[in-house]
């Protein structure tokens, strides 16, 4: 049975959005714990799942993917199967920052990083267009 996020669980979370790269010695600071009981449940939270990986996030302009568009897809499939093989396909592109599937008149949003406006073009004609399922 999981066992429910306390709200000292929730700082430590709240903290580890923020800077995931904090000691557990600031941690425990930030939070009013000692380093000991901050650091088994910050190992309790990964090992269950809850706090699935660290990462670093980029400033784009300086690794040059300073471009942002936003891409409406519409399958000609909307079954399970369709909706897997899209998402595995999807993951596989770099340059796709995120995908929703959403309501509407639309089946997902994508939101695509690139170089520039030319990058772009090559992205959704020889990677994006190419997706299973993509009207």
């Amino acid at each position: 049975m999981a066992r429910r996020l306390d709200a000292i669980d929730r700082k430590i979370l709240d903290e580890l959005q923020e800077n995931g790269r904090l000691s557990i010695v600031e941690l425990a600071k930030r939070i009013n714990l000692s380093k000991t009981p901050c650091s088994e449940r910050v190992r309790r939270l990964e090992k269950s799942g809850v706090i699935s990986r660290y990462r670093a996030v980029l400033n784009p302009a300086l690794v040059d993917m300073k471009h942002v568009t936003i891409v409406h897809i519409s399958l000609n499939r909307t079954s399970d199967s369709a909706l897997d093989d899209f998402n595995a396909a999807v993951r596989s592109i770099p340059e796709v920052q995120s995908c929703l599937m959403i309501a509407g008149q639309f089946d997902y949003m994508l939101k695509v990083r690139t170089h520039d406006i030319a990058h772009f073009r090559e992205v959704l004609g020889e990677k994006i267009g190419k997706l299973p399922g993509v009207m």
